[in-house]
């Protein structure tokens, strides 16, 4: 009850239930068994139908008053023992909210020492062993099967997970990351800066010459020069930046489609994806077994090697001290 803002319903509810008990608790009384005196005569209610079958005014057997009196004490006692007049929480205090709690944490006691042992592991090495394989295996079909497909091949506007293609790195602490914080991608509607219709035509088709994809040659030349409004996300030479989630426009990977007229529709309106964090959901040992199975699928990179740092610039020979005068 505690999403209504006023008692009222919580009170509504309350007498309701309890008018309720004490009608049916009267009815029961108003009902009572009568055995009939020696001679006496049950009276009949209706006429007959079929013949022979007749409603007579028998009073009720004993034991079926007595199975709806057990019936009626057994709801008496609990709804004093457990929630269900209103607000009122029961004796007992028991709530769903807390049984769920009581089994999340007797299954967190159960599982999570089978998923903390490869916390200490890295994400490939984890990649490498068959029981963390089929544990990321469930976990993928149960929560990530749903976008990506359970073959994880993805669909329109959802990532091919078994190609080497990524749009923010396909190293395990990058993919990693991707599950336990999410992504957000937008591209912005690009037409106006491109020039209007005939530059959004022209750009799609020096687009799909990036990639070596059927194009036209002429519109392609004339978009090289509206492209330069694309750049600032997707690199001069149109090969994306995975700090910001850009895609490569050099290869035959589409995340949308890759025809003329749906590259249009990408510049013309924007594209904007998201997926959502995980981390609180699933903790960090199911993210960490999860980030392993999606490295082994088959596109899983090794993470970059980090630039060696610049070597010192030898530091200047002193000059010689002067000779003594």
């Amino acid at each position: 009850m505690q999403e209504f803002d006023s008692p009222f319903w919580s009170w509504y509810i309350t007498i309701l239930t309890v008018v309720s008990l004490i009608g049916v608790a009267l009815f029961l009384l108003k009902q009572r068994t009568r055995k009939l005196a020696p001679g006496e005569k049950a009276e009949l209610m209706e006429n007959k139908w079929d013949g022979d079958l007749v409603e007579l005014n028998n009073p009720l057997p004993s034991w079926w008053v007595n199975l709806f009196w057990i019936t009626l004490i057994f709801s008496a006692a609990y709804l004093v023992l457990y929630p269900g007049l209103g607000s009122f929480k029961g004796t007992l205090g028991w709530t769903s909210f807390g049984e769920y709690d009581k089994e999340v944490d007797a299954a967190k006691a159960k599982y999570e020492p089978v998923f903390n042992q490869f916390m200490g592991q890295p994400v490939d090495q984890v990649a490498a062993s068959a029981e963390a394989r089929d544990m990321g295996q469930r976990l993928f079909l149960t929560y990530c099967s749903q976008c990506h497909g359970s073959d994880a091949a993805g669909a329109k506007g959802f990532p091919n997970l078994t190609d080497k293609d990524w749009l923010y790195g396909g190293d395990g602490e990058t993919i990693k990351a991707s599950i336990a914080n999410g992504r957000a991608g937008m591209m912005p509607p690009m037409g106006a800066a491109v020039g209007g219709d005939q530059g959004v035509k022209e750009v799609a088709n020096y687009v799909l010459s990036l990639s070596g994809s059927p194009h036209d040659a002429q519109l392609a030349a004339a978009g090289q020069a509206k492209f330069v409004a694309c750049a600032a996300c997707h690199g001069e030479d149109g090969k994306g930046n995975t700090m910001m989630g850009a895609p490569n426009l050099t290869d035959k990977t589409w995340l949308y489609g890759g025809s003329e007229a749906t590259i249009m529709e990408s510049i013309n309106k924007g594209r904007s994806g998201n997926m959502p964090a995980q981390l609180q959901a699933l903790g960090e040992a199911k993210v960490h077994i999860l980030a392993a199975y999606v490295y082994g699928l088959g596109g899983g990179m090794p993470k970059a090697p980090e630039p060696a740092p610049e070597a010192a610039a030898p530091a200047e020979e002193a000059a010689p001290a002067p000779a003594a005068q």
